[in-house]
């Protein structure tokens, strides 16, 4: 599933800027990821309050912006909990520098670390495996900045990136919501 345009880095960049929010858009996008993966309650609005917060210290975005994180949100929901739409962290494209794409993976991890420690008080009761890659994530998101561009650097970043990505879901699978079972497989229900 291709991103649609308004949910690139550009577009949001251009909102954030306008309502005047100094945060990056991987910054965003990481800490609403984050909050998804920690278990955030994805039927209603109340993931709204908690990204308020770490955007802009608790206050209401203008419209636009709302509406586009709203939209962001929705997004991501629908690529974390179906496999086949290929949920990716939204960070600049391969065009971009090394060092500039290093930074922003750095700056969307510690932003989904943020995010998922807000929304989720038993993240040190996880299991084994998600508290190891929570570390991981924690020292990736500590990562140097001055890389040369190179293929053995290019290399380890498309490593590092797949990681990420890969840690994302399992965080999702661990403290999201439970799949949904058939009615038929459901006891209560009567036919």
């Amino acid at each position: 599933m291709a991103t649609p345009p308004s949910l690139r880095i550009e577009s949001l960049k251009i909102a954030l800027d306008a309502a005047e929010i100094g945060q990056h858009p991987v910054e965003v996008h990481g800490a609403l990821v984050g909050l998804i993966c920690g278990g955030v309650d994805q039927t209603g609005d109340l993931w709204i309050k908690p990204l308020f917060d770490l955007m802009n210290d608790g206050q209401p975005l203008p419209a636009p912006l709302h509406q586009l994180v709203c939209e962001l949100f929705q997004d991501s929901v629908a690529r974390l909990s179906d496999f086949d739409f290929g949920f990716m962290p939204l960070l600049p494209e391969e065009e971009e520098s090394l060092s500039h794409r290093v930074e922003a993976l750095s700056l969307w991890t510690q932003s989904f670390l943020t995010g998922i420690a807000i929304i989720q008080p038993k993240l040190n009761k996880a299991s084994a495996e998600v508290r190891e890659v929570i570390k991981d994530l924690a020292d990736i998101a500590q990562v140097e900045f001055d890389v040369t561009d190179d293929e053995e650097s290019e290399t380890a970043y498309i490593e590092l990136l797949e990681f990420v990505r890969i840690a994302a879901i399992l965080c999702y699978s661990e403290f999201g919501p439970e799949p949904s079972h058939e009615e038929s497989d459901d006891p209560a229900v009567i036919h």
